[in-house]
């Protein structure tokens, strides 16, 4: 990890209890209500090569073994393989189809639009809506916000970002970073229209007195990156996550699979590069030609960076472009690169969880969780097959 942070236990532990992570003042409460105990009858996945029998799901916790009810009680069976909800590390709650602010009912929908595919925690990478005041809604995904976007002067999609010039890059980051939930996401590279394809936003240093700046107030930061150019240089500043990272080379994969950073694939908006290459084609004939190349490419390179050991994140890039509810879209995509199911569910459910500090199906651990009809270790396309959708105890989709 490229900055101070809390153990993994109490990580864990402030993430169950309703704080924020990274701090010690809530942030918000997710309060179970009274409900029907469940039994899920098993197997329960509690890791990738780890499972029991059944559990139980008793005030909003699963526990793996029965706890003492009152007479009477009354209890649900639930039959089916139980895995952890899926992780969507790239979603953007909060921005409409037009890539405007949503008013918080319309971003409520989208996370339920999310939750009702499986997936049941999100990290909210960039919006422009404050959706802080959805993270109380026990029927809602679990959101970690990373504030709004930070990018360079005229250099990104309009309306999206805070745009800022060099000399800004710091206390930009630095007031997101208090904003967010211990996170900052920076755009990275985008077009340069003089150079007529894609380039890096910002310098090396300038890229280090960001990475430093959220470090500084206890954040981690993330990079929007398109752009081979742009790794090395992120990678050299300390950068803690990759997105996208359609520009990685066998050097960038080796270095960071060395650095233990991870990549959030975002493999869906991937392959819509020949739209934004047809898009920009007549005035930017080398742009629609890079990206076309990094589309081509997405299936490889992905490949090679599981192979050489990185770390992949699954991420989808709802939100503004793309619509929500697309993760089982993301997961077909990663089984065109060549990984197998257990790789795939892993990348969807344990590694977000444990790279994020958030807690699993360990013994008392919040019960948000998927009851399939088969085991998804031997089939990934099982997790479109929901028999349920757990949340904080109850069964809500």
């Amino acid at each position: 990890m490229r900055t101070e942070a809390r153990s993994a236990h109490a990580a864990r532990e402030a993430f169950s209890a309703g704080l924020r992570p990274g701090t010690e003042s809530p942030s918000y409460a997710r309060q179970a209500p009274d409900h029907t105990v469940l039994h899920l009858t098993g197997p329960v996945l509690t890791g990738p090569d780890q499972e029991i029998g059944g559990a139980w799901v008793v005030g909003g916790r699963i526990h793996h073994e029965r706890p003492e009810l009152p007479a009477g009680t009354e209890i649900r069976e639930i039959d089916g393989v139980v895995v952890p909800g899926l992780a969507d590390l790239h979603c953007h709650i909060g921005i409409s189809d037009e890539g405007t602010a949503t008013s918080l009912d319309e971003a409520r929908a989208q996370a339920r639009t999310d939750r009702d595919t499986g997936v049941l925690l999100i990290r909210d990478a960039g919006s422009i809506t404050d959706t802080a005041p959805l993270q109380g809604e026990t029927d809602l995904p679990r959101i970690i916000r990373a504030g709004r976007h930070v990018a360079r002067t005229r250099r990104y999609l309009i309306g999206y970002a805070h745009e800022v010039d060099p000399e800004d890059l710091p206390a930009t980051v630095a007031a997101e970073a208090e904003r967010g939930d211990g996170w900052v996401k920076l755009v990275g590279d985008w077009i340069d229209r003089g150079v007529g394809d894609l380039t890096p936003t910002w310098s090396g240093e300038d890229f280090r007195a960001a990475a430093e700046a959220a470090h500084a107030h206890g954040a981690r930061i993330t990079t929007h990156t398109f752009d081979e150019e742009t790794l090395p240089l992120v990678l050299d500043a300390g950068f803690d996550c990759l997105e996208h990272a359609t520009g990685l080379t066998a050097g960038t994969i080796s270095r960071a699979a060395a650095a233990g950073v991870p990549v959030v694939t975002t493999l869906v908006n991937v392959d819509e590069f020949e739209t934004y290459a047809s898009q920009g084609e007549r005035k930017f004939p080398a742009y629609a030609a890079h990206m076309r190349r990094l589309r081509a490419a997405r299936h490889e390179r992905t490949r090679d960076a599981h192979d050489a050991g990185v770390q992949l994140l699954t991420g989808t890039d709802a939100g503004g472009v793309l619509g929500h509810g697309i993760i089982h879209d993301e997961l077909d995509a990663l089984a065109a690169c060549g990984l197998d199911a257990a790789a795939i569910l892993d990348a969807a459910t344990w590694a977000p969880r444990a790279y994020l500090g958030v807690p699993g199906l360990e013994d008392g651990d919040p019960a948000d969780l998927l009851v399939l009809p088969g085991d998804p270790r031997t089939d990934h396309r099982v997790l479109r097959e929901r028999r349920h959708v757990v949340l904080a105890g109850r069964v809500v989709a």
